[in-house]
């Protein structure tokens, strides 16, 4: 019974919503960088000029993990873990957090891949037309849209959450 009193704790389960946008969008954007930076490396090596141009396009799909630490650092910031007291939050308010940081996790996890496989086909257009660089950024940035939605969507829940 004691781990029901837990798991039900609602400042447990606002911890949990802030950990789950941290780490699952943070899993995305790791795996997609780590993508896009084994196709660039390809290129590197039988073009070392194009450096810069294919850090650019990797970096790109990082977004989503700072987007889920941010959604992180609001949900503690209004809990009360940063900068104050912690809040004694009741169930229905601990869930409502979890609930809140849900989109930037999925969404984070899922568009961050999406925009890896987009910014690694860039790497492809930039192999052979390096001056169509921002089209391929223009590509993957497209997918860093429905990321931006995820976070204001988060964001606009957990601050609609009384405290």
């Amino acid at each position: 019974m004691k781990i029901l009193e837990v798991l039900l704790n609602g400042q447990f389960l606002a911890l949990l919503g802030a950990a789950f946008a941290v780490i699952f969008a943070g899993l995305g954007s790791a795996r997609a960088v780590g993508m896009v930076g084994e196709v660039a490396a390809g290129l590197v090596t039988e073009d070392p000029d194009k450096f810069s141009q294919t850090l650019l396009l990797q970096a790109l799909p990082g977004t989503q993990g700072i987007y889920g630490l941010l959604t992180a650092f609001v949900i503690l910031f209004r809990i009360g873990i940063i900068g104050g007291t912690p809040a004694e939050l009741n169930t229905v308010q601990g869930i409502l957090f979890l609930v809140a940081a849900l989109p930037i996790a999925v969404v984070g996890y899922k568009s961050a891949i999406a925009q890896g496989k987009t910014a690694a086909a860039g790497v492809g257009i930039v192999a052979k037309r390096p001056q169509e660089l921002a089209k391929a950024i223009t590509y993957a940035a497209m997918v860093e849209t429905y990321a931006i939605l995820a976070l204001l969507g988060s964001i606009l829940m957990v601050f609609g959450i009384r405290v």
